[in-house]
């Protein structure tokens, strides 16, 4: 049985289509990403998911229960970290954690309440007025909500934005060790390093369609291959090798170019043009693409 399951789920608001059609399974235990750019519908496919919104037709379920017509036993299985700091200023960190405890029929749940802090650096905060946290401790607090009630299924939008590295690499300690512990995670974040790293498979969204879905491995090997990375000493590069820029902005700037190869054995043909072209190299790398190429790639139009 999937963790979730959304199938043909569409959404409109007025003339603005913002999930055309959307169909994908996230399988228990996965670590999945969900990435797009900005309006591309990752944050109402949340909304959806976690019952915020309702989609104007198709369906959804959270191992096995729809979100609509069993949403109280849907929503207990989901934890939701969401992208806006929202908070209510007149209680601590320790009572906002068992209020959250209480919306969920939870009693006794200091032991595990102590331990989230714990994971999250919150120990010491734990008596500290919400309104008092910074910007970065307030997002702390918006995961140990989300994961109070021990939910299997945890969603992530965007929990890294705008903060330190710290409460980055504490967070995904934290969340990786749930994840293999059996916790479902689904992740949306505009840091693709974060998704490369962390998730298993990815699903990307543009205009409210899924245009890729596969594992993080298969995207980058299938799509992208390898890069080659020039710095020139003088001269421009030809114009014949425009179509294997992977970041097609470079030609304003110039000097340095990225291209896109699937192996050794096309590199000697582009050096070979280079120097039909009176070209000088001052430097030159063959790198592993990674997912910000895919990313450019899927999104600008490329195959």
């Amino acid at each position: 049985m999937a963790a979730i399951q959304i199938s043909n789920v569409k959404k409109r608001f007025g003339s603005l289509q913002a999930l055309g059609g959307v169909s994908l399974n996230v399988e228990e235990g996965e670590f999945f990403g969900l990435l797009g750019p900005n309006g591309a519908g990752k944050t109402t496919l949340i909304s959806i998911i976690a019952g915020l919104s309702r989609a104007d037709s198709g369906t959804v379920s959270i191992q096995g229960h729809d979100v609509v017509t069993g949403y109280r036993l849907a929503r207990s299985l989901l934890g939701v970290v969401p992208q806006e700091l929202v908070f209510d200023p007149f209680f601590t960190v320790r009572e906002t954690l068992r209020m959250q405890s209480g919306y969920f029929g939870l009693q006794n749940n200091d032991a595990w309440i102590d331990e989230v802090m714990h994971h999250l650096d919150l120990t010491n905060k734990a008596d500290s007025n919400m309104r008092s946290l910074s910007g970065g401790m307030k997002r702390r607090v918006l995961v140990a909500q989300a994961l109070v009630h021990k939910p299997p299924v945890i969603m992530l939008d965007e929990p890294t934005a705008g903060v330190d590295v710290e409460l980055r690499q504490t967070l995904w300690k934290f969340i990786s060790r749930l994840n293999r512990d059996g916790h479902t995670v689904i992740l949306t974040t505009h840091y693709l390093e974060e998704a490369q790293a962390l998730c298993n498979r990815i699903a990307m969204l543009k205009a409210g369609q899924i245009v890729a879905l596969d594992s993080t491995a298969a995207l980058i090997k299938r799509i992208s291959g390898s890069q080659l990375v020039l710095r020139l000493a003088s001269g421009k590069l030809p114009e014949s090798l425009h179509h294997l820029l992977s970041h097609p902005g470079e030609l304003a700037i110039g000097e340095q170019y990225t291209l896109r190869v699937n192996d050794y054995s096309e590199v000697e043909p582009i050096l070979a043009r280079l120097r039909e072209a009176n070209v000088k190299i001052e430097d030159m790398q063959l790198n592993q693409a990674d997912l910000e190429d895919v990313f450019i790639q899927i999104m600008g139009g490329g195959k």
